[in-house]
């Protein structure tokens, strides 16, 4: 009994153990999947964008952001679609290991199968099974053999049952296999294609450099001086929440000190927006509809000259001509920000945490309006020069900068 119980445990635990390992497999292959189509879809509006733009006479700079952008989303591609092929190849290896098993097992079922049908046969006359009770010694004797020929038949069909399940079990990991290796080709033809669109664009992207390398100082001025008009705009809306933190605890009566100057004083409405709003973090929608990222958060060096450093206190997103900027949470339009050179920006106050729209051409909304969210707050300016439409967008927590891709969904 004891060996019984053992092996019945063991047995649930392989089975726990193989069932876990198919669905850790499964939801992988799942998240490696979206993963896929999102790169997919950046890449067709990455190709969208630039297609619109075809017509504008674009400088070496800007081509070449856009081929360094599309080659580094194509390269991810690929290496999301091979570590899907390579999952495919192990769940395949896998089931041809089961469907093995699976044969193995009902070879055995069907050969034990076969072997009671013959012993069946020989003894199923009712002659013989009434000569078998009636040779019984005793009427105790009877009766277990009844039991016993009831429970052979029970058996027996018991037997042909655990035939048929094996048999639609060992066809469904068929099907399953053949779904696998079919889903494997697909995946690997994809990134055949993929990989000829990757070639193309490195030689482009090598045309470009080398034409950029023999002016290659020309092009370090032009980067510095975009550096230098973005920390324009971004201290500038640093110095406006600075203020704005030393309005609200001068309001609250508190004295100024270097950690409460650092911190907004908020009302208790404030504080249910503020915590509304760390609530929803990763969730926020994005900013414009349509939108590829071109600059992430943080210090980066540059992708055309790689000893100069970019600091960035948010993101650019690259979207269409004529994008709406939205809100991406409820709260109220602190400041609307003029800059002598550049474009407006949007500065929106969510209880201590702010967000920041920047290069608007047209602008929606007033200091003081509240604000719903995925509210249409303005316009994003299109480059009349190059055809571009970037949007730069920032969040604050009270006056230091956020990562915006750990706030708005996907990005």
């Amino acid at each position: 009994m004891a060996d019984k119980s053992i092996f019945k445990i063991a047995f649930i635990l392989a089975l726990f153990l193989c069932t876990t390992a198919a669905f850790s497999q499964s939801k992988k292959q799942q998240e490696l999947e979206d993963r896929r189509q999102e790169l997919r879809r950046e890449i067709q509006q990455i190709n969208s964008l630039l297609s619109k733009n075809k017509s504008q006479q674009k400088s070496q700079l800007t081509l070449i952001e856009d081929l360094n952008y599309k080659v580094s989303v194509r390269r991810n591609l690929i290496k999301v679609t091979n570590q899907q092929a390579n999952l495919l190849t192990r769940e395949i290896n896998d089931n041809q290991h089961k469907i093995s098993e699976l044969r193995e097992e009902l070879e055995v079922l069907k050969e034990n199968y076969a072997k009671m049908i013959v012993t069946s046969y020989k003894s199923k006359s009712e002659q013989s099974r009434v000569m078998f009770l009636l040779s019984s010694s005793d009427f105790q004797q009877a009766y277990k053999r009844v039991k016993y020929i009831n429970q052979y038949a029970e058996y027996q069909k018991k037997q042909g049952e655990s035939i048929k399940l094996k048999t639609s079990e060992l066809q469904e990991v068929n099907k399953a296999l053949l779904k696998q290796k079919a889903d494997k080709q697909k995946l690997i033809a994809e990134n055949k294609v993929a990989q000829v669109e990757l070639e193309k664009e490195l030689k482009e992207h090598q045309s470009l450099m080398e034409s950029i390398n023999k002016d290659l100082s020309k092009y370090a001025a032009q980067i510095k001086n975009r550096q230098a008009e973005a920390d324009k705009i971004d201290r500038e809306i640093e110095r406006i929440i600075r203020e704005a933190i030393a309005s609200s605890n001068t309001k609250a009566g508190k004295k100024s000190t270097s950690k409460s100057s650092a911190v907004y004083a908020m009302t208790p409405e404030d504080k249910v927006l503020a915590n509304s709003f760390v609530t929803s973090k990763g969730k926020l929608p994005w900013p414009v509809e349509k939108g590829v990222v071109k600059l992430r958060y943080g210090r980066q060096p540059s992708p055309i000259v790689k000893t100069i450093m970019i600091q960035s206190n948010g993101v650019r997103i690259a979207t269409e001509k004529d994008a709406k900027v939205r809100a991406v949470f409820n709260g109220e339009v602190y400041r609307i920000i003029a800059s002598k050179n550049g474009n407006p920006s949007v500065l929106i106050r969510h209880g201590n945490y702010f967000t920041a729209y920047s290069n608007l051409g047209k602008i929606y909304v007033k200091k003081g309006d509240k604000v719903r969210t995925k509210q249409e707050i303005g316009e994003v300016f299109t480059n009349p020069s190059n055809g571009q439409t970037i949007l730069s967008f920032s969040v604050f927590n009270n006056s230091k900068t956020e990562n915006p891709a750990s706030w708005i969904y996907k990005m």
